[in-house]
């Protein structure tokens, strides 16, 4: 079909009024409901400029010479785990699961390629407690059956052979996932839909419904722990179902798992209580926002209030994160929209007609935030909740180069760091680091290995832009 373009858009030469009409009022329900997975319109301020950076220049962590890369690779540990330096693998999707959700011989080269290149341990993806928990991405994992252990101890014994610890994410996606995908309904604890996964209204927990997902967490620590993980890390960050719990804004129970702080924080300690019951001192480490976007969504006062919760409950370590789908680029940062690349893989316009992916790309930046800063953006906020816990501390979020950790561990901002998108171009950026190799990662955070995650194995995909 030939076609005209009037600015970035496309239209068939032969397009009619009708079929005009009929393509802008299809785009524009494409729009609104952008508008909402990103929970902003027109009309809403945007919230991107919170003040979670102005630590970083009163502390002077940006101009500070002198500062040594020892203490960053000394060996450490955290109840027991072992790690080979301060530079931590965070949980990251790699779609390298079997059909059954089990880590495929791909899966486990992946993590090997990690333990040879020097991280100082590894944090699995987050591996589902349950099937209708899995994330949308390609080849997800899952872990919710015994005779399923095996084969996860061929990955932690892959990973062990090069003396590196492997820490199992425990997870369920909660709200943020599709039934298309797990093929049962979406759960939350409130009955809220969701402003990016807009199709499935969730299913509100009932109490024993949020018993029994209590239950399938405990299983899997300790499942965990018969299949030689070093120890496991809750994931109640990024708007996934624990996370959800502990929101003010996507938890509105008025039963004894929601309203106050304690109660929303109640799922978590539940958990810990149980699994301790079951599995003893094993590590169990938390994976959690300080703070997202979302009006009445969780804030820094809170989230330093939920960390003293852990320490009190017996968490191991706690590693600050921010952001859910909803915010936009908030938990994952790029510092442009590409269009061309998200009409074309994401699941939410690469199957819409050409005339309608075209309109709605273009109307993308209007209704999609881009959240800065773009590095380091979690670290003042680890700061902050490191100054009321004596547990250690974990931040995650842009952290690309070796001085800036350096004045993160110096400063006493953090106890460790983690990274993510710098592992999927450079596996061995930490030998690198230590070997004087290189003074940062070379990843430019575009966001296609996100982009494309639901269509091909995550990896370092910026040959497509």
């Amino acid at each position: 079909m030939k076609a005209n373009r009037i600015g970035k858009m496309v239209f068939p030469e032969t397009m009619t009024r009708r079929d005009f009409v009929k393509y802008s009022s299809s785009a524009a329900v494409g729009l609104w409901s952008m508008a909402n997975l990103s929970s902003c319109s027109f009309l809403k301020p945007s919230l991107v400029k919170e003040g979670y950076r102005a630590c970083i220049h009163q502390n002077g962590i940006l101009s500070v010479p002198g500062l040594k890369a020892s203490q960053i690779f000394e060996s450490s540990t955290i109840n027991g785990i072992q790690f080979k330096n301060r530079i931590i693998r965070s949980g990251t999707v790699l779609g390298l699961g079997d059909k059954a959700g089990r880590p495929t011989p791909d899966s486990i080269a992946k993590h090997v390629a990690l333990a040879q290149g020097g991280v100082g341990a590894i944090i699995t993806e987050g591996i589902a407690v349950r099937h209708d928990g899995i994330h949308i991405g390609i080849n997800p994992l899952w872990f919710d059956d015994d005779e399923d252990i095996a084969d996860y101890q061929n990955l932690t014994a892959a990973v062990h052979e090069h003396n590196t610890s492997i820490i199992m994410q425990v997870f369920h996606a909660g709200r943020q996932t599709r039934s298309l995908v797990t093929g049962a309904p979406t759960i939350a604890p409130s009955a809220i839909r969701d402003g990016f996964y807009v199709e499935d209204m969730p299913k509100e927990l009932t109490e024993i419904g949020i018993e029994t997902v209590i239950e399938n967490f405990v299983s899997a620590i300790e499942r965990a722990r018969k299949a030689q993980f070093d120890g496991v890390q809750l994931m109640a960050g990024h708007g996934y179902l624990l996370s959800e719990f502990l929101s003010p804004s996507m938890n509105r129970r008025e039963d004894r798992w929601g309203g106050s702080t304690e109660n929303r924080f109640r799922i978590i300690r539940e958990i810990y209580t149980k699994a301790r019951q079951r599995v003893g001192t094993f590590p169990i480490l938390i994976k959690m926002n300080a703070y997202d976007f979302q009006n009445d969504g969780m804030r820094l006062d809170e989230s330093i209030r939920i960390a003293g919760l852990l320490e009190e409950v017996g968490c191991d370590a706690i590693e600050i994160s921010c952001g859910v789908m909803e915010d936009g680029f908030a938990t994952i940062r790029i510092p442009e929209l590409l269009t061309g690349p998200i009409s074309e893989y994401s699941f939410r316009l690469r199957d819409k007609p050409f005339i309608i992916k075209e309109m709605m790309a273009s109307m993308l930046p209007l209704v999609v935030t881009l959240h800065e800063p773009i590095y380091n953006y979690n670290v003042c906020a680890a700061g902050e909740i490191k100054k009321h816990v004596r547990i250690p501390v974990i931040v995650v979020g842009g952290i690309r180069d070796m001085e800036d950790i350096q004045r993160i561990i110096a400063f006493n901002m953090a106890d460790y760091v983690a990274m993510s998108r710098p592992f999927l171009i450079e596996p061995d950026i930490v030998n690198s680091f230590k070997e004087g190799q290189q003074p940062a990662s070379e990843c430019v955070s575009c966001g296609m290995c996100m982009f494309c995650l639901d269509q091909m194995p995550v990896e370092c995909h910026r040959d497509l832009l």
